[in-house]
């Protein structure tokens, strides 16, 4: 019995030792992400990481919420120049620039292992974009989308409109919404006709309206930037006039933040907005709403907009590849289904579509393809060296412009010149 009981004890010691050895072994990493959207963002993030963790128990990811995009940017490159960066971030698509320029980052396709061309060519491309430069694969889509039409179906038919007819060209908008304006006896407006956000991401909106205008914003390398053509200039001028002109919008700036509360309180009977607020608006409408791509003026468009994956350079060898293996996991496609379904961002394979989760959710719920469908006519996000000057120069313009301080030309050709002498360095 001794025998028996030391032997017992022997190999409960061994099992333990073997079991805190494994621990040691565990490959650490630290993920920063951005919320930007409606609904428990995090509390998803941290169930799915979980999950992972437990089917791979030598990898141990600490996710760490860390504001909006901007915030999170920030926060990595500070973390960088102190010696102590996370080893992957989801950041912006658009922030691969400054990342290369900053040495930051390494290309995912250097060490995706032998099937790696395979799974990063099953991403849809307009979604590697804005990851790939000069034959090289920097980022992996993640909480990608694009801007879409949000419309209420209850107001359409108050207004006489076809609930199944949104406006597909920007005259279209104009005058529907001038038919969804509602006011109380007093003439005060109670209900607008359409919303665009002009705070937190201006930029985006106003290269939707120049796509959808004929005018790319910039050019590949991102030393170069359009914003004072012509029809760039003339797509800030209808987005102005839809509320000086067209009386259809309020005057003024328009937060980001509180537009989709607009929405589902009646306030606007359409919103431009990004499908990641999908799942949000779905949860949280009290009337029946539909979702449409972007009205036309020369042709369909939207810029794609959103977060990928990003490895540091810093990272070890090790770290590397145990990121490589949670980038696949999130971004497989029952993964990427579920968070498709629970957001509202766009799955970002073909095969997720093809999941029997998201072809049941789709049949329920058409509106969940509408962005995704919307791919067909998108194109890359505004991305240039330095975005983050940049960014904050077009958005200034576009304040000066829905306010009134500043014509959108005038605004318009004060950017570009900004915009240029930040960008001479980099020709």
């Amino acid at each position: 019995m001794k025998f028996k009981a030391k032997a017992l004890l022997t190999a409960g010691l061994m099992t333990l030792a073997g079991l805190g050895a494994s621990a040691a072994h565990a490959v650490d990493l630290t993920m920063y992400y951005p919320v930007s959207v409606g609904g428990p963002v995090t509390k998803i993030i941290d169930d799915m990481v979980q999950r992972f963790q437990n089917g791979n128990p030598d990898i141990k990811v600490e996710a760490v919420y860390a504001g909006n995009y901007t915030d999170t940017m920030t926060k990595a490159m500070t973390a960088m120049k102190g010696g102590q960066p996370p080893q992957l971030s989801v950041l912006f698509s658009t922030d691969l620039f400054t990342l290369m320029d900053e040495k930051a980052i390494v290309p995912i396709d250097e060490i995706a292992g032998s099937d790696g061309k395979q799974w990063l060519d099953s991403f849809y491309p307009a979604f590697m974009e804005n990851g790939r430069i000069e034959g090289k694969t920097w980022s992996v889509p993640f909480q990608r989308s694009t801007i879409v039409l949000y419309y209420n179906k209850d107001a359409f038919k108050e207004a006489g409109l076809d609930p199944e007819k949104p406006p597909t060209t920007w005259a279209e908008m104009a005058e529907m919404s001038k038919k969804l304006v509602k006011k109380d006896a007093s003439g005060n407006v109670t209900r607008w006709g359409v919303e665009i956000p002009s705070t937190g991401y201006g930029y985006w909106m106003l290269q939707a309206l120049a796509i959808e205008n004929g005018q790319k914003l910039m050019n590949e390398a991102g030393t170069k930037v359009f914003f004072n053509e012509k029809k760039t200039v003339d797509a800030l001028q209808y987005w102005v006039d839809l509320s000086t002109k067209e009386g259809v919008m309020p005057k003024g700036a328009i937060e980001w933040g509180t537009l989709r509360t607009d929405f589902l309180e009646g306030k606007t009977a359409m919103m431009w907005h990004t499908t990641g607020n999908l799942t949000a608006v779905k949860e949280g409408a009290k009337f029946d709403f539909g979702v449409a791509m972007l009205p036309a003026k020369e042709q369909r468009g939207s810029p794609t907009g959103g977060g990928n994956f990003y490895i540091f350079k810093s990272a070890s060898p090790e770290q590397q590849q145990a990121a490589v293996k949670f980038i696949r996991w999130m971004t497989a496609p029952e993964q990427a289904a579920e968070w498709s379904i629970k957001t509202g961002y766009v799955a970002v394979t073909p095969a997720a579509y093809e999941t029997e989760t998201m072809k049941a959710y789709v049949k329920g719920f058409p509106q969940a393809v509408v962005a995704r469908d919307q791919l067909q006519h998108a194109v890359a996000e505004l991305s240039v060296h330095d975005n983050g000057r940049i960014y904050k120069i077009v958005n200034d313009a576009v304040q000066a412009a829905v306010t009134g301080s500043q014509s959108p030309k005038e605004a318009l050709d004060s950017a570009q010149k900004q915009s240029e002498r930040v960008l001479s360095r980099y020709k």
